[in-house]
């Protein structure tokens, strides 16, 4: 699986460069500034590409631009984004484009390595890898102004594991409940939350994460 990797910071991009080679992962590219990433992007074309949201020269959003203009030149390109710091503004845009694999991640959970690599393979894969943090605070605001009020508060459980990109058998497992229960809670906030079911759990993901942050 090929990776082409965006962090400004030397050691934090060779140990990452060390940790995806330990994981059999192969390291396409590692840049260390906007430019150089959607570069990379576009003539590597990547399994998936993990970025680090403020590169130069800007500092600012300069990496997830860059991610951003490389999936609308290439529809689908999955990618993990990393960030210092939860930024509903950039989840946001990352989740707007509903295809493809995409992940937020804070950069401290880069120090779990088991789950950080998970999230990788998850985005490479198509699916969904978001910050517990992020989808704690999208919910939280959700419930403030928004029709999550509606929820239970199990509801409300099911739909953070669910909206973390977690199957129906993770999120029972999680929560120490039946399957069948999870099924029964999910269809439960589609209704009160008027989002359509589908099969397809990246949309129904991005689906009720552009419904918390819209």
């Amino acid at each position: 699986m090929r990776v082409v990797l965006a962090e400004d910071l030397a050691l934090l991009r060779e140990g990452l460069v060390s940790l995806l080679e330990t994981h059999g992962f192969e390291i396409a590219a590692a840049v260390d500034n906007g430019p150089g990433l959607l570069k990379a992007l576009l003539d590597h074309r990547p399994d998936v590409a993990v970025v680090d949201v403020r590169l130069p020269p800007s500092f600012t959003d300069e990496g997830l631009q860059a991610a951003l203009e490389a999936r609308r030149r290439v529809p689908g390109l999955p990618v993990l984004v990393l960030s210092q710091y939860v930024e509903q503004l950039y989840a946001r845009e990352l989740l707007a484009d509903g295809t493809g694999g995409v992940g937020y991640l804070l950069k401290d959970r880069v120090f779990d390595s088991a789950q950080f690599v998970d999230a990788v393979r998850r985005v490479a894969a198509g699916g969904t890898a978001m910050d517990p943090e992020v989808i704690s605070r999208l919910v939280a605001r959700g419930v403030r102004d928004r029709p999550l009020g509606r929820l239970t508060p199990r509801e409300l459980e099911v739909l953070e594991l669910m909206a973390q990109g977690r199957s129906n058998a993770a999120i029972a497992q999680q929560l120490v409940v039946t399957e069948r229960a999870v099924t029964k809670h999910t269809a439960n906030i589609f209704a009160k939350l008027d989002l359509a079911v589908t099969g397809d759990d990246n949309r129904r993901v991005l689906a009720v994460l552009a419904y918390l942050d819209r």
